[in-house]
């Protein structure tokens, strides 16, 4: 699973077995997630029709699962917790039944780890109660937006079959998409200015919990070599299980092993991340041989 963005749209890429609530949503197997930005007076008379051709003009195949929102992509919040990752953008500017006016809170959450299709659908059960806490946190009198949407998809054998709140799944999508919308809203309301998308990791060490990943002043720089690229801190590829870039060690914090890339540093290498922010779509082997030659 991959993903890459550009300034009014994210695409998330696999081989997904997925389920959405927004435009022509369901439950089936994707190649593309989407979440594009429209202008704030967006009025289409065929919303799926837009959808296939933006994923037209994106050489991408129609079997995908799409959102739309008023909100700008740099307010995009990114959040990793383990095989989890979620993307919230948040617009809550009117949470009355207006069409006229700009609001949506997009949830996409994605797993490594497969998924049943029941763990799936309880994936928006999940999202949406984090999401009203968030809400009410912000000390905002409603549960959400008259056109949220959310997206839960996951890649490979299932794993996981249930997705609760009190399942090892559903804790972490409910800790990110807590911290996610809160975060999202405070960047598109202002309080937080950004240029970029932010990302957020849940970490075990040290301070244990959230904590924004900022390539601006980071005090592990260089953490490989000198005049290494940061752009790809987190890697796209993550865990690629290519046993030349990586190794599978013991986990300290679960049972069994886990994917350890500590030593790699091909996409910290300028030539290979100024190819993959070009060819978003590059295969890892493509990116191994543009740093041979």
């Amino acid at each position: 699973m991959r993903y890459h963005y550009n300034r009014d749209t994210l695409y998330i890429r696999g081989n997904l077995n997925a389920v959405s609530t927004g435009v022509d949503g369901g439950l089936r197997h994707v190649s593309t997630l989407l979440n594009h930005t429209v202008e704030k007076d967006f009025n289409h008379d065929n919303p799926l029709l837009f959808i296939r051709e933006l994923l037209s003009k994106a050489n991408y195949a129609d079997d995908a699962f799409g959102l739309l929102t008023a909100v700008w992509m740099q307010d995009l919040c990114i959040l990793q917790y383990d095989y989890i990752t979620v993307f919230v953008t948040a617009g809550v500017s009117n949470p009355n039944p207006d069409p006229t006016k700009p609001h949506t809170i997009n949830i996409i959450v994605t797993s490594d780890e497969g998924f049943s299709d029941a763990a799936l659908l309880e994936t928006i059960i999940t999202v949406t109660e984090a999401k009203a806490h968030a809400l009410r946190l912000l000390g905002r009198d409603f549960t959400g937006t008259t056109s949220d949407a959310v997206v839960a998809a996951s890649e490979g054998p299932v794993v996981h079959t249930y997705a609760g709140t009190f399942t090892e799944p559903g804790k972490r999508i409910y800790s990110a998409v807590l911290h996610g919308v809160m975060e999202a809203i405070k960047r598109h309301e202002g309080t937080i200015p950004v240029t970029a998308p932010s990302y957020f990791i849940y970490s075990r060490y040290g301070n244990t919990g959230w904590f924004e990943w900022k390539q601006e002043g980071c005090p592990y720089y260089p953490c490989h070599f000198p005049g290494q690229s940061c752009d790809f801190c987190y890697c796209p590829f993550y865990p690629c299980r290519n046993e030349s870039l990586g190794e599978w060690v013991d986990s300290s914090s679960r049972n069994g092993k886990v994917w350890a890339c500590t030593n790699c540093t091909l996409l910290h290498h300028p030539e290979v991340a100024a190819y993959l922010r070009t060819h978003p779509d590059a295969m890892l082997e493509e990116l191994i041989n543009v740093h041979k030659e």
